[in-house]
């Protein structure tokens, strides 16, 4: 006899609110042998028939007006569900045939958060279950009344395909057999309290739509031939605190619009020449995770394991990778676990409850972005965040990841008033569970990516963020210095008249610029907002603010730290940035803007060729102060010096417009110094003053050295001697 489904099952199935629907479809023992049911609205008739060889096991009868189909079948054989629609015949695999999807292991590693291959678990995956090909899909929604997947598949029919919970875990998942690569899709959600939630996109999804659209897409299991293994083999030494760092920071959309956004294959043909020809060592791209809104820049994902569908498919992403390795340039992604947009289509409330954030608004909203704060203390949560991390890492061979807003995470009254904040347990500002997600991020980043660094932007005292975890660190590769970007550029936006009582704002990164392992950003953020441009923070009339920003250039260049440069800069672009419009590139037929252009591929040359200049850039050993008092000419004169054996490399800055002869600079070696920079160069639109390509000591004591040299120091110029061998 067959079992009589109860009114209150039949019409969950009907409304789609069933939360068990194995108990329900696919097939059943009975008493009488087996039965099968399936929900299939609007088909006409179903027979059961087997896998093997097309024989009809058994025919449905349709139970309800709604879809609902039943029938006993002959045998327990594997067996395919023949469906009669109107006007076509269709033949598949039942998906409530099949047994559970994932594994208890799957199960148990993603909820200690220490499932570091997330995305092949998770999301949509095309595989072959039990010699069946289709999509595996899974989510994590604990605590949802029911969910279902819907796409191109199903005809975004939330009663085709309600999904298994696999509880304790809090997964949702559901093999659909003979969905394909390439499917778009959702998950349709009845969170607590049985209440409908907006489609949601797939948290784990690997592609998605362009926005505005907001599906997800199922990825091609093709995978990309890699053709960098010599670059991997060697990327650990060449991203070495000992080595040249040079990165060009992009915002792909607004670098050069090629008949709309450049995508990947655009990009490949022409940012990475570019790049290449400007003797940069590596590209840092702006976020290119998926973000609803383009004018967040990317720093508002929400889709931190998918290409943004904007430039490309994750195989385009991939081919673009190899290419930049293949030139020698490694890749930086931005990368967002500080906080997440609200968007209804995204993680905000994912199962009707604060599953990615914390519920509270004091720990889980930002208030000056609008957005929300993940939940760090949760494992799941954690365990999301960095198999994002290595999922770039891993599978895209990118070469760093660069942490926006460290300084956020960090602290519990980050940007809060009194009051607005919750202390953490021992009463501190200190977010603890930040503090062990960023250190269990760097720890498996090193075990699991050879030669992959970690950077941070932090701007605040936080003691040892580049410290190994293992002596009470953060465990970041580098750190960007933001005070001293922030002191520098003060002081090279007033008139050099007033330089002289700002002396200490050059001055002072130096007291702690061996702290950390730092890198010196000009990056985006420095020319937006009202902020202007580099070339527009500079005073005087035209030819002042060009040599400003030339010797500004040279002094970075030749000061300690690794280096970064937004795009434009390289240029003088005079505009401020703004995302919807490409870079001012018709600025280089101007031969100020050109020099500009020209100074920077010369300093890039530079810094990657002389070993003092970049070799000990994180050890105090690599530089000493000759003349760091001269406030009176602002006038400043450094030594560089790499590893035993190598020249050492003397860089006197003049920071006003007034020339200076015969300025006399103690230096440690004896004889001939070559000028192997001067940014007051003709070539780069100065007045081509120097030393005539070198000078030679004289036994004349000073800065406490026995011999010296008597320089011309160009108007507002950085020049540079690297003693002879």
């Amino acid at each position: 006899m067959r079992a009589a489904l109860a009114l209150a099952e039949v019409q969950a199935i009907a409304e789609a609110r069933h939360g068990d629907p194995f108990k329900v479809l696919g097939p059943h023992d009975a008493t009488d042998g087996r039965i099968v049911r399936a929900f299939l609205p609007g088909a006409r008739a179903v027979e059961v028939v087997r896998r093997a060889d097309g024989a009809t096991l058994g025919r449905l009868e349709q139970m309800t007006r709604e879809g609902l189909f039943e029938g006993s079948v002959s045998d327990h054989a594997p067996y395919l569900l023949r469906i009669t629609w109107p006007g076509a015949i269709q033949e598949t695999e039942d998906p409530y045939s099949f047994g559970p999807l994932l594994g208890e292991l799957d199960l148990h590693l993603f909820n200690e958060g220490r499932h570091f291959r997330l995305a092949e678990a998770l999301g949509a995956n095309a595989i072959t279950l039990e010699g069946v090909a289709g999509i595996g899909f899974a989510v994590w929604a604990p605590n949802a009344q029911r969910v279902a997947v819907i796409g191109d598949f199903n005809s975004w029919d939330s009663r085709r395909h309600p999904m298994r919970l696999r509880y304790p875990a809090g997964v949702w998942e559901l093999f659909v057999p003979r969905a394909s690569a390439g499917a778009r899709y959702k998950f349709d959600i009845i969170g607590a309290g049985g209440i409908p939630l907006p489609q949601k996109a797939d948290p784990l999804a690997q592609q998605s739509e362009a926005p505005p659209r907001t599906a997800s897409i199922v990825r091609s299991p093709k995978e990309w031939t890699w053709q960098d293994g010599a670059w991997m083999a060697e990327r650990g030494r060449r991203q070495a605190p000992d080595q040249p760092i040079s990165i060009y920071e992009v915002h792909l959309p607004s670098w050069m619009h090629a008949e709309g956004l450049p995508g990947w294959n655009a990009a490949a043909e022409r940012l990475i020449p570019y790049v290449q020809d400007m003797g940069f060592t590596h590209l840092e791209l702006l976020p290119i995770t998926e973000h609803p809104f383009g004018g967040s820049w990317g720093y508002q994902p929400l889709g931190l394991f998918s290409p943004s569908g904007r430039f490309g498919t994750p195989l385009e992403f991939a081919a673009f990778v190899d290419r930049l390795h293949r030139a020698g340039i490694g890749l930086i992604l931005d990368w967002v676990p500080a906080h997440f947009p609200t968007d209804p289509h995204g993680l905000a409330r994912f199962d009707g409850t604060a599953l990615y954030e914390n519920l509270d608004p004091r720990e889980g909203f930002h208030r000056d972005w609008n957005t929300y704060i993940y939940n760090f203390g949760r494992r799941e949560v954690q365990g999301f965040l960095i198999a994002s991390a290595l999922h770039w890492l891993e599978r895209f061979h990118v070469d760093a990841l660069r942490v926006d807003a460290v300084a956020s995470m960090l602290y519990r009254d980050y940007s809060r008033n009194p009051g607005e904040w919750v202390p953490n347990v021992f009463g501190g500002r200190e977010n603890l569970e930040a503090v062990d997600f960023l250190r269990h991020l760097n720890s498996v980043i090193a075990e699991r990516c050879a030669g992959a660094v970690v950077i941070a932007e932090e701007s605040t005292a936080w003691p040892g963020v580049t410290s190994p975890v293992a002596d009470a660190g953060l465990g970041f590769g580098y750190k960007w210095n933001m005070g001293w970007m922030h002191d520098t550029l003060r002081y090279m936006a007033r008139d050099p008249i007033h330089r002289a009582y700002h002396h200490d704002d050059i001055t002072f990164g130096l007291l702690y610029a061996f702290s950390e392992r730092f890198m010196l950003p000009l990056s985006h953020d420095e020319v937006v907002h009202g902020k202007g441009s580099l070339i527009g923070k500079m005073p005087g009339d035209r030819w002042q603010r060009f040599a400003n920003l030339r010797a500004y250039l040279g002094f970075m260049w030749t000061h300690p730290g690794k280096k970064l440069l937004f795009m434009g800069g390289e240029i003088a672009q005079e505009r401020e940035w703004n995302h919807d419009r490409e870079i001012d590139w018709f600025l280089l037929g101007d031969p100020a803007h050109a020099g500009i252009q020209r100074l920077v591929r010369d300093l890039n040359h530079l810094y990657r060729g002389e070993p003092a200049l970049h070799q000990r850039d994180c050890e105090a050993a690599g530089f000493r102060w000759l003349i760091g008092d001269d406030r009176a000419n602002s006038v400043f004169a450094f030594l560089r010096q790499g590893a035993d054996g190598t020249q050492p490399v003397l860089v006197v800055c003049n920071m006003t417009p007034a020339p200076r002869h015969g300025y006399r600079v103690g230096v440690p070696r004896a004889g001939s110094w070559q000028e192997i920079a001067n940014t007051d160069s003709r070539f780069y639109g100065g007045s081509d003053m120097g030393n005539g390509g070198g000078v030679s000591t004289a036994p004349i004591a000073a800065h406490g050295e026995s011999q010296s040299l008597e320089l011309v120091l160009p108007p507002l110029s950085t020049i540079a001697l690297r003693a002879a061998s």
